[in-house]
């Protein structure tokens, strides 16, 4: 089997998908939808998915907006993972209009390259900006068995390798008793104080931990009048660490025993429920980092090789990665953005990050050829 002649062709298939990968990026990013809202979206791909000869499944996993769309019948079977949820006010301010365009033109090419030695998977993967639907779908086994899974994501440059937090954020709730704060003969139980101490002692809980954390919170709710001692006080934490089981067996049960703490010294109850499910951190197949690597260079791009335990915010690509060998680097769409901002969601939108796209889609692409047996 002649690889390098099958990239060539997956190439040339991407480059004459660029008028339809351009107006789909295009189109999400100037008509942004919500996590779980993304009815157009999901609708513009899986049409597209259909009439390139996909089979399409839908309402997976609970999500009415997620896919799975399927292509050849036996060989390796490599998925290509689209997100395409917006951020409030912001828009398309994280290119998931990139990311499922790109996606998009990975399989679809290499679906139309290796016809029937592989299985071209394209995944609508809804929410990743809020609930992640790769969370529920990776428990409910919708990657079991992959051959790889691989997804690109833009960023003010090409990096591979690195990794995610590990996050399970937590609100805390104190109850109290309330009161009026003159009175003489209720002085209530002011479940405020108590918010307050809890949120002065993660600052010191946070310095216990002897692998990186972070805790940081915001005051969500504290009290409804001045004069009326607060029964009801609750804040929203994020609680990320490196390691997903060093997260969960460590970081959040001291959590929960400083919240209890707290309440026992304060005389308030306290509850603490997680507000999001856990992502857990991301595990860059070493093999895929190599291929991918590699065909960078074939399209003259160099790429910035991070290490292991560098991390950058948190995705629920980390659970699909601890169910099939996975691979999510970035490409670059221009110098000094930062992601979840104004300049970056223009950017998003740019002729040059709709080239830049290209780039990434035929790079997955030929990572898939290098993958046929």
């Amino acid at each position: 089997m002649d690889k390098t002649a099958l990239k060539e062709e997956v190439m040339a298939a991407v480059d004459t998908m660029a008028p339809e990968l351009r107006e789909i990026s295009l189109f999400l990013h100037k008509n942004p939808e919500l996590g779980g809202h993304e009815y157009q979206a999901a609708r513009l791909l899986t049409t597209a998915a259909k009439r390139y000869g996909f089979t399409v499944q839908t309402n997976i996993s609970g999500y009415t907006t997620s896919f799975i769309a399927r292509k050849g019948s036996h060989g390796p079977k490599v998925a290509f993972l689209a997100e395409y949820d917006a951020l409030p006010e912001l828009g398309h301010a994280c290119g998931h209009n990139l990311i499922a365009a790109m996606s998009w033109g990975a399989a679809a090419a290499f679906a139309t390259v290796a016809g029937n030695r592989a299985v071209s998977y394209l995944i609508g993967c809804p929410a990743e900006e809020t609930s992640g639907a790769k969370v529920a779908m990776a428990a409910d086994g919708v990657f079991d068995g992959l051959t790889a899974v691989l997804i690109v994501h833009p960023a003010d440059g090409n990096y591979l390798g690195g990794t995610s937090y590990a996050s399970h954020p937590l609100q805390v709730t104190f109850h109290g008793q309330p009161a009026h704060v003159a009175s003489k003969t209720n002085k209530g139980v002011n479940a405020l104080d108590a918010l307050v101490m809890f949120y002065q002692g993660i600052k010191m809980l946070r310095q216990t931990f002897t692998r990186e954390t972070i805790l940081a919170g915001i005051i969500t709710k504290g009290g409804t009048a001045p004069n009326i001692v607060p029964d009801n006080a609750q804040a929203k934490f994020t609680v990320r660490a490196l390691s997903s089981r060093y997260l969960e067996d460590t970081v959040v049960p001291a959590v929960r025993r400083l919240a209890e703490g707290v309440a026992l010294a304060t005389g308030t109850t306290v509850e603490t429920v997680h507000y999001e499910p856990l992502f857990k951190e991301l595990i860059n197949n070493p093999r895929l980092m190599e291929l991918f690597k590699n065909n960078m260079a074939r399209l003259g791009e160099t790429v910035t090789v991070l290490e292991p335990e560098d991390a950058d915010g948190s995705t629920d690509v980390g659970n699909v990665s601890h169910a099939a060998p996975t691979l999510h680097p970035d490409i670059g769409i221009g110098c000094n953005l930062i992601a979840h901002t104004p300049e970056f969601a223009i950017a998003t939108g740019s002729d040059y990050a709709q080239e830049r796209l290209l780039v990434g889609a035929k790079a997955m692409a030929m990572t898939a050829i290098d993958l046929l047996d």
